[in-house]
């Protein structure tokens, strides 16, 4: 029997890439093995992401520029799928006329019997339908060998209907796992090697809601911090208005958890916060960072910022500069608005000129890399816990990992730390990573 090859281009935020590998764990079981040359693959499968109009962009060309390989393979079968193919469903055919499946957030688990469909019967495929429970999300995805960080989705969709977001509409109404199954999933992981998990959820604070009063992220970090052989925690991403004490406490009295937390302010001025519904003040956000640094002084801090959301002024604009250099944030994920398709700020007229979005977005990315610069400086000197994950992408005589801060750390070693905790002392802070000496024990 001819040998049959996946080829996956994932675009978007790390649950997409969770997703993709379940992907390929489902059909592994089809005998399709992964491959990273498109050439020689009999399925090809877009996951494609929404969120952003440059992501969008990017995944229809991706798709584009794929789909012609069926003129030498006319048996190729092409896939789209994820956030994007939720958004479009069927319209997908009318852009890429030869694409065979299109299949929505909440379809991943039937992707075995649509595929083998397509094969059978020669006919386009679409699945973009919300189902009742969270199949999909059960799904159990071996890490790949060495791996030692994974992602498990404790979570999905979303109940928030921030005014620029497509997340509600794309991934459905939130839904929790519960506890046993995530515990479960976890200590597989640390059987296969994994040290470090990140829980993934579009607001994983509001976790648990609507199972039971026992059952809240709370309780379930508590619980996974009792996994023996686990070494690290993460999670993300964390909606400030439902940040409680509770949770800000945990990073005092954890010891699993990492001094790290993304949290998505997207704008510092209460006019545009409420526009787009985000159901917090910037005052309200400065006291949780405040919380957050008094519980755990060296907390590392992460955020979104969207400039040009619709009215945005200069002062609105201004409000938010002079928030970021009240927070100094350690990193920023910061975006231009583009109208997203059925949200509710596609009906306000998107009266910010492109230009001078160009001069928020630069200005603003200018001030960050100053503060992350000062951040990464000021860390010199310091001795930081690192997992070492592997050879560094800059050169095959270090190695590289991440302190607890989630900041990368390059340093001189060999191939036996990987997995291993060590301590490094950071002799320089660059922009994007920290450099240092393995200290010995």
């Amino acid at each position: 029997m001819k040998d049959k090859y996946l080829y996956i281009e994932t675009f978007g935020c790390q649950m997409n890439v969770h997703d993709s590998e379940q992907m390929a764990v489902l059909l592994a079981d089809m005998g399709y093995t992964l491959t990273d040359d498109a050439q020689k693959a009999d399925l090809i499968l877009i996951n494609g992401c929404s969120i952003r109009e440059k992501a969008e962009q990017k995944a229809f060309s991706e798709l584009g520029r794929l789909i012609r390989l069926k003129q030498k393979n006319p048996d190729l079968i092409v896939g789209f799928g994820g956030c994007l193919a939720q958004h479009w469903g069927k319209k997908v055919y009318s852009r890429v006329r030869d694409v065979d499946l299109v299949f929505g957030t909440h379809n991943i688990h039937r992707l075995p019997e649509m595929v083998a469909a397509v094969q059978e019967k020669r006919r386009k495929i679409t699945r973009t339908d919300f189902a009742a429970g969270i199949t999909s999300l059960n799904i159990f995805a071996p890490p790949p060998p060495g791996a030692i960080s994974s992602f498990v989705s404790i979570m999905q969709g979303c109940d928030n209907y921030c005014a620029y977001c497509v997340v509600p509409y794309l991934r459905g109404p939130e839904m929790s796992r519960t506890p046993d199954d995530i515990i479960d999933e976890i200590k597989r992981l640390v059987q296969h090697g994994v040290k470090e998990v990140t829980l993934l959820g579009q607001n994983v604070n509001s976790y648990g809601r609507k199972l039971n009063q026992e059952s809240n992220f709370i309780s379930l970090i508590k619980r996974i911090n009792d996994i023996d052989g686990l070494e690290r925690i993460r999670f993300t991403t964390s909606h400030p208005k439902d940040l409680s004490d509770e949770l800000i406490d945990c990073f005092a009295g954890v010891p699993k958890l990492c001094e790290h937390i993304h949290m998505a302010v997207q704008s510092g001025s209460d006019r545009i916060l409420q526009r787009m519904n985000r159901g917090y003040t910037a005052e309200n956000f400065l006291e949780k960072v405040e919380k957050l640094r008094c519980v755990c002084p060296h907390i590392s801090i992460t955020s979104d910022i969207i400039v040009g959301f619709p009215g945005e002024t200069e002062q609105d604009y201004r409000e938010t500069i002079d928030l970021m250099e009240k927070l100094r944030f350690d990193l920023l994920f910061s975006f231009k608005y583009s109208a997203r398709m059925g949200t509710a700020a596609q009906k306000l007229p998107d009266d910010v000129p492109k230009d001078e979005k160009n001069r928020r977005l630069k200005d603003l990315q200018d001030l960050q890399n100053r503060h992350t610069q000062e951040k990464h400086t000021a860390l010199e000197g310091s001795v930081q816990e690192v997992l070492v994950e592997g050879y560094s992408k800059n050169s095959g005589q270090d190695m590289m990992g991440r302190a607890r801060s989630w900041k990368i750390v390059n340093f001189t070693g060999g191939p036996e730390l990987v997995g291993k905790l060590v301590n490094v002392e950071i002799t320089r802070g660059y922009l994007h990573s920290l450099r240092g000496k393995m200290k010995e024990a």
